[in-house]
């Protein structure tokens, strides 16, 4: 399994037109081949910090979905809402454990 971490912070201002396309591409990603968890959550103590966590049954599939086209949409999209600071690292899990 690939596990998807990361963050990336979008101007107050925008947080609720980006909220629309966020959404729409959440759906469109959890219907991918593949995709086992994806979601977007604004961080409580930073207004505009979006925090992303995403898992992927290997690593082609998580390829695969940067060339959908909600993805190459929503790149274009992110860039007019203002996103900075965008920091993702993927991470390939050998076992999990329940806490």
């Amino acid at each position: 399994m690939i596990v998807v971490v990361g963050t990336f912070r979008l101007p107050v201002d925008q947080l609720a037109a980006a909220r629309e396309a966020m959404v729409r591409v959440t759906q469109a990603t959890r219907a991918e081949p593949g995709c086992l968890a994806y979601a977007y959550a604004e961080d409580l103590l930073e207004p505009g910090l979006i925090r992303v966590n995403e898992a992927w049954t290997t690593r082609e599939a998580l390829a695969l979905h940067f060339e959908q086209p909600h993805m190459v949409e929503w790149k274009r999209e992110r860039i007019a809402f203002g996103l900075t600071d965008r920091a993702m690292k993927a991470y390939e899990v050998s076992s999990e454990e329940e806490l």
